[in-house]
């Protein structure tokens, strides 16, 4: 991919880096050019050739390859100017558009990058040497440069979000001989592609004992009446609640929409009016007693309090057993979604549809599905559950299985269609912006 298109999706997706710092290596083209001089004019903002050199050897430092010989140098150098164009104009557009940028928005950015520059270097005097053969003359010189580079930057990305938000970069579609040029040009540079899997999966959580759950919820019964008899919810929550993320803040769960949360949770958020208290709600993470305190379209603001079911060991021997006779009836040809209804764990992910690296998954899943092929089962094996401190068993079928290989278009189609048609918008609008706007390139 060239320099352009980088700078372009950069650009659309908010991500412009600031260079890396490195050693000057001058080509034999520059010097051959004039040292400095006007290069270009947007609006009233004159491009000198030295800031065109500087920007060619920051690429350098970033792994470019810059052109040797004279001719090809100056081709590229033309590029790097219309880029150096595209910026001055997209600044010009967020100047036009009122907006602003302050040092000390970019300040923190600017402070983590001098550290990793700082820290490229043994010794202090290191640095300070390296600083003088780059030539800048104080480390607070270099400072000055990132902040100005870092707004520049955030001036661009403001100009852009403008952009979008008054309608003025719609979408542009991309052919298929688009898609097919940019995938050969791309194709020697694409890593090789790994091997994936997608399944479907039943996942086994230990459940508590009907002693256990009895003791559970006899006592969030207690917790409900005493709110009934006037207790402050958001008190007996930070007393009793077992949910680590609200029992701090009262019970407070935020705003919600619907299918966030798990079945029974979800039906009874959506069924409660403003300020009144829910019956006991059972769910796999426990029992719970839940608060709306406002509603707009299509979600609430809750509350509630959670009382953790209480396991034990035994109580994880029931469920690898639970997981054997399922495993052991699924083969034998049971509905999947049958089983699901009966064992699966509703807080966990059914079916993983979407091919996944084998190496991205965790351990326990990789082991399980050593050597499988497409149609067969694997497990059970177990998964931790760090919110019991117990274990889930799992049991899967592999619904496909593909080998690593060459990358191939249909492997990389939409992410290669999502940028082409980014770079194409981007340019679509710079083009009209550079209308609207006083451009002069003098090479």
């Amino acid at each position: 991919m060239t320099f352009r298109k980088n700078f372009l999706l950069a650009l659309l997706c908010g991500v412009v880096t600031l260079p890396a710092f490195g050693q000057d290596v001058a080509t034999p083209a520059t010097r051959e050019l004039p040292v400095d001089r006007i290069i270009a004019v947007v609006g009233t903002k004159p491009i000198m050739w030295s800031e065109v050199q500087e920007y060619i050897n920051f690429q350098r430092q970033q792994g470019a390859t810059i052109p040797e010989d004279s001719a090809a140098f100056v081709t590229y150098a033309r590029a790097v100017i219309s880029d150096l164009v595209d910026q001055e104009v997209l600044i010009a557009t967020a100047k036009h558009y009122k907006i602003d940028v302050t040092d000390a928005e970019v300040l923190q950015s600017v402070e983590s990058e001098m550290k990793r520059i700082r820290d490229q270097f043994k010794t202090e005097q290191e640095y300070r040497d390296a600083l003088k053969t780059e030539g800048f003359g104080t480390v607070e010189e270099l400072r000055k440069i990132r902040v100005d580079r870092a707004k520049r930057d955030l001036f661009q990305q403001r100009a852009i979000d403008s952009l979008k938000a008054k309608g003025r970069m719609p979408s542009v579609a991309v052919s298929e001989p688009e898609l097919n040029e940019a995938f050969l040009r791309a194709k020697d540079r694409l890593p090789r592609r790994p091997a994936t899997v997608t399944f479907r999966q039943i996942i086994i959580a230990p459940k508590p004992s009907a002693e256990s759950r009895k003791a559970t919820l006899a006592k969030i019964d207690s917790l409900r009446t005493e709110i009934v008899k006037g207790a402050e919810f958001e008190a007996v929550a930070k007393r009793e609640s077992m949910d680590p993320g609200s029992k701090e803040l009262g019970g407070d769960l935020g705003w919600s929409r619907r299918g966030m949360m798990v079945p029974a949770f979800d039906q009874m958020l959506f069924a409660l009016t403003p300020n009144a208290l829910s019956p006991v709600v059972q769910t796999v993470y426990g029992a719970h007693i839940i608060r709306v305190d406002r509603v707009r379209p299509a979600e609430v603001k809750a509350r509630h309090i959670l009382l953790k079911w209480k396991l034990d060991s035994a109580d994880v021997v029931r469920a690898r057993a639970e997981a054997d006779t399922t495993l052991a009836q699924w083969q034998k040809g049971v509905s999947y979604d049958s089983l699901v209804a009966r064992h699966h764990d509703e807080a966990e992910l059914r079916l993983m549809a979407d091919p996944v690296p084998r190496d991205s998954l965790p351990a326990a899943y990789r082991a399980a599905i050593e050597g499988k092929k497409a149609g067969e089962f694997a497990g059970p094996f177990e998964i931790p559950n760090p919110q019991t401190g117990f274990v889930k068993v799992v049991v899967m079928q592999l619904s496909t299985s593909e080998e690593g290989g060459e990358m191939k278009l249909s492997d990389i189609r939409e992410r290669i269609r999502s940028q082409l048609a980014q770079e194409k918008t981007a340019r679509r609008i710079l083009d009209q912006l550079r209308k609207e706007t006083y451009v002069s390139i003098r090479m």
